[in-house]
C-alpha cells in the first residue's frame, strides 16, 4: 500500500473514530440519596432506558447522595445549564415556581392512589408546564413518599408531644409554617448533612419517608419513629430546557416514555418500603408508634390551613383533596 493509500485509511479511520465519538451525547443527573434508594432505582432505569430507546446516542451518567450538590442547588444548576438533569423532591421547588408549593400542604393526599392520580391526571400535567418559564423541562412526577417522624427525645403519640422538638425540616416554607403550627423548632437543612447533625444532637428529629429513613441510615441515630404521614411529597425528574429544545421530536418521546418506565421503578421500590421498610426499621432497634390520631394533628394545624386556604384559594386545595 503505498503512501497515498496509507494516509486516505488512517484519515477514513479517524473521521469513523471522532463521528462514533459525537453521536453519542451524554447527560449528567444527580440525586440527593444514595444509589440503593428509591430515587436510585428511578434513575439508574431512565439511563438504562434513554440508552436502550436511542440506541446509544444519548447516555445519562448518574451521580448520587448529592454529588453535584444538595437538592436545591441541583435544581438551580439544571435552570442555569451547568447540570443537565436532576431528580428532586418538592422540598426546594416553591422557590423556583411558588405556585406548586400547594402540593406540599399537610393532610392533602389521603393516601398513595389518590396522590398518583391526581400528578398523573390533568392537575399534575398542567403543573409540570410551570417549570418551562424558568428554563426547566419537566418530564413526570415521581415520589419520595408520606413524610413520618422520627425523633431521639420521646415517642410522639400527640400534636402536644411535639412541642419544643428541634426538627430538621427542608427548605420548604409551606412545610416550616405547618411545623410551628405543632410548636416544633423546624431547622432546614441539606438531606446530606442531616445523620451528622442528628448523631451530634444539632437537632432532635427529623421527618421523611420510610424510603429515605431506610437508604439515609437513621435508623443508628434515632430511637423513636411516629407514622404521621402529615404530608405526602412528590419528586419530580427534571431537565434543562435549551438541552430539551435541542432534542428532535422522535427523542423528546423517548425521554417521556423512559421517565414513565423510571416512575414506575420509583413507585414501586416505594411501595416495598411502605410494606417491608417498617418491620426492618423496628428490628434496628427502633420505637415504632404506629397507632396515630391523624384527626388530632390536623385539628391542631387548623389555624394555618385558614392562612394557607387564603394563599392558595379554597377552591384550588378542594379541587385536589377531592379528586377521584
Amino acid at each position: 500500500m503505498n503512501a497515498f493509500k496509507l494516509g486516505l485509511v488512517v484519515a477514513a479511520i479517524g473521521f469513523l473514530t471522532v463521528s462514533s465519538a459525537a453521536a453519542q451525547t451524554t447527560f449528567k443527573m444527580n440525586i440527593s440519596v444514595p444509589k440503593d434508594s428509591h430515587y436510585g432505582v428511578a434513575i439508574d432505569t431512565f439511563a438504562a432506558e434513554i440508552e436502550k430507546r436511542t440506541n446509544g446516542r444519548y447516555k445519562i451518567q448518574n451521580f448520587y447522595a448529592s454529588a453535584l450538590g444538595n437538592e436545591r442547588e441541583a435544581i438551580e444548576a439544571v435552570q442555569l445549564g451547568t447540570l443537565d438533569m436532576a431528580m428532586s423532591s418538592t422540598g426546594p421547588v416553591p422557590n423556583f415556581v411558588p405556585e406548586l408549593a400547594i402540593l406540599d400542604i399537610p393532610f392533602l393526599f389521603r393516601d398513595y392512589a389518590h396522590a398518583r392520580a391526581v400528578l398523573d391526571g390533568p392537575i399534575g400535567q398542567e403543573m409540570l408546564t410551570k417549570f418551562e418559564p424558568i428554563g426547566i423541562k419537566a418530564l413526570a412526577w415521581g415520589e419520595n413518599g408520606f413524610r413520618h417522624m422520627t425523633n431521639s427525645k420521646r415517642p410522639i403519640r400527640s400534636p402536644e408531644d411535639l412541642k419544643g422538638l428541634k426538627l430538621r425540616t427542608m427548605e420548604n416554607p409551606i412545610h416550616m409554617q405547618a411545623y410551628k403550627g405543632f410548636g416544633l423548632i423546624p431547622t432546614p437543612m441539606a438531606i446530606s448533612e442531616v445523620f451528622t447533625a442528628l448523631q451530634q444532637g444539632t437537632v432532635d428529629g427529623q421527618e421523611n419517608p420510610i424510603s429515605v429513613i431506610q437508604s439515609w441510615k437513621f435508623e443508628q441515630v434515632q430511637k423513636y419513629l411516629t407514622l404521621t404521614g402529615h404530608v405526602y411529597s412528590p419528586a419530580v425528574i427534571l431537565m434543562n430546557k435549551g438541552l430539551w429544545d435541542g432534542l428532535s421530536d422522535e427523542d423528546k418521546q423517548h425521554f417521556l416514555e423512559a421517565a414513565k418506565v423510571a416512575v414506575k421503578a420509583n413507585r414501586d421500590r416505594i411501595d416495598q418500603d411502605e410494606k417491608n421498610g417498617v418491620a426492618h426499621l423496628r428490628s434496628q432497634g427502633m420505637e415504632v408508634i404506629e397507632d396515630v390520631d391523624r384527626s388530632a394533628f390536623q385539628k391542631a394545624l387548623e389555624p394555618v390551613f385558614a392562612e394557607l386556604s387564603k394563599k392558595f384559594g379554597e377552591e384550588n386545595i378542594k379541587r385536589i383533596r377531592d379528586y377521584k
